[in-house]
């Protein structure tokens, strides 16, 4: 056979394998792209904020049976207020909010709140405003839950000071709600 016979035969062959994979039902086989490598998922996890802690509650039965010893060891602190204001501040509401846990944790106790004023002004002025003074903590204390029937409320006015001195720094610690337990 020919060089010129060899190369026609070739062709020949070569179209007839192109016809013939054209009209074959089965589509040619492609060549699958290699899988990709999965990509680990991170997951970055947030530290937990801790619990706020409740404060400590005092059992029942390990209070003092008298309310003198009660009222030494001081559970229940006093609210201060501004010049000629008895307007529960801000500052103040930590305090009133200890109060009132304290109060609810032990439902038997009873308290007077006692109405204070500095030594400015007349007394029948800081009367009145120690009146205002004592309700607002009183309210207070019942907008936090603790039922107001516990709580009685009195003036001293400028009549009881807690500090006997002359100046603003003695002033301060005069205009306040001062909590005293009268029963178990």
């Amino acid at each position: 056979m020919s060089t010129h016979s060899r190369l026609v035969l070739a062709g020949a062959l070569a179209v007839a394998g192109i016809f013939a994979a054209s009209c074959s039902p089965k589509p040619p086989a492609q060549v699958a792209a290699p899988a990709p490598t999965p990509t680990p998922t991170v997951v970055r996890l947030e530290p937990t904020p801790a619990p706020t802690p409740a404060p400590p509650r005092v059992a029942e039965e390990s209070l003092p049976t008298s309310v003198d010893e009660i009222n030494r060891r001081g559970y229940l602190k006093d609210a201060f207020f501004e010049f000629d204001r008895y307007a529960i501040e801000a500052s103040q509401r930590d305090a009133l909010a200890g109060d009132a846990t304290w109060l609810k944790a032990h439902p038997t106790v009873k308290a007077t709140i006692e109405g204070h004023c500095d030594e400015r002004g007349t007394a029948a002025y800081n009367m009145a405003l120690g009146e205002r003074r004592a309700s607002a903590a009183r309210d207070y204390l019942a907008s936090l839950g603790v039922e107001a029937g516990r709580l009685k409320t009195i003036s001293y006015g400028k009549e009881r000071p807690f500090a006997t001195g002359h100046d603003e720094a003695s002033w301060a610690q005069n205009r306040r709600a001062h909590f005293v337990v009268t029963a178990r």
